[in-house]
């Protein structure tokens, strides 16, 4: 049951949040090209309106790109449940295999293995795609073709990337829209910090916990000793990786405005 159920969330998460996004918010964009040309247009609209509040054009983008992340967060958390699930009945299967053959010992193992594995890209999906839902418009920025050569919104792009240079010492009135596009980058990176932080204590709790475990294993089970010595130096080479995450997230937070620069000069 819980690899049909696997199976079956797998295409779920690739197909269905474009057609709910697209009724939640009144309205899906057909293929990228036309997504990517609406908001190109609503960004260069936005700029010029001298307005903090999002045009209608780009509001609803942001609300589909929004509900659209929202979706696939929830979908691979389901399935990071249940690969959690299988993952440990399979392990456990594998623990009480003394009386199998070393094929079907070495199937349940591999099998483990493959389904931790899966597991830790859904935790890196969730992380992700929560992370867009909670600053859409910064997420959606990044589907503006910033390396446009013409046009107005090559114009419009060279006009940002001006103010951010000297951002927040912009010498005449700071555009409106560039307020908001700072504070929702910082808070963009500000959910990746939290999230990165929680993830980080998860790891070395359970790095704390498999080296415990081992230590309360008798020498005579080798088994049980191999399995929690695999979680806990997995657990702990991940650990560190996943703070540096964190603390980059942190800098960004505190000073977003050269790291948003960076991104608008096609560095991101």
């Amino acid at each position: 049951m819980l690899v049909a159920l696997a199976v079956a969330l797998v295409p779920a998460f690739i197909f269905a949040p474009r057609p709910v996004a697209a009724s939640m918010s009144g309205g899906g964009f057909g293929d990228q090209r036309n997504f990517i040309d609406s908001l190109s247009e609503s960004f260069v609209d936005y700029w010029s309106s001298g307005d903090r509040n999002l045009p209608p054009g780009l509001k609803r983008l942001v609300e589909y790109w929004f509900y659209y992340h929202l979706v696939k967060a929830v979908i691979a958390a389901i399935l990071l449940i249940v690969l959690i699930a299988l993952g440990v009945l399979l392990w456990k299967a594998f623990l009480r295999a003394g009386g199998l053959g070393a094929g079907s010992r070495a199937t349940l193992a591999s099998a483990g293995a493959i389904v931790t594995a899966l597991a830790l890209f859904s935790l890196v999906t969730v992380e992700g795609n929560f992370q867009d839902a909670m600053a859409p418009f910064s997420s959606v920025m990044s589907m503006l073709p910033v390396h446009a050569s013409h046009g107005e919104l090559a114009d419009t792009l060279h006009q940002v990337r001006q103010h951010l240079a000297d951002y927040p010492d912009t010498g005449a009135r700071t555009p409106p829209a560039l307020k908001v596009m700072v504070g929702d980058f910082s808070r963009f990176h500000a959910v990746r910090v939290v999230t990165a932080t929680i993830l980080a204590a998860v790891l070395i709790g359970m790095s704390v916990v498999s080296f415990r475990r081992i230590a309360r294993t008798g020498a005579s089970d080798r088994r049980t000793r191999r399995v929690f010595r695999s979680f806990g130096l997995l657990s702990a080479l991940l650990a560190p990786a996943v703070i540096v995450v964190a603390w980059a997230n942190v800098t960004v937070t505190a000073d977003p405005a050269p790291a948003l620069l960076g991104f608008f000069k096609g560095g991101w």
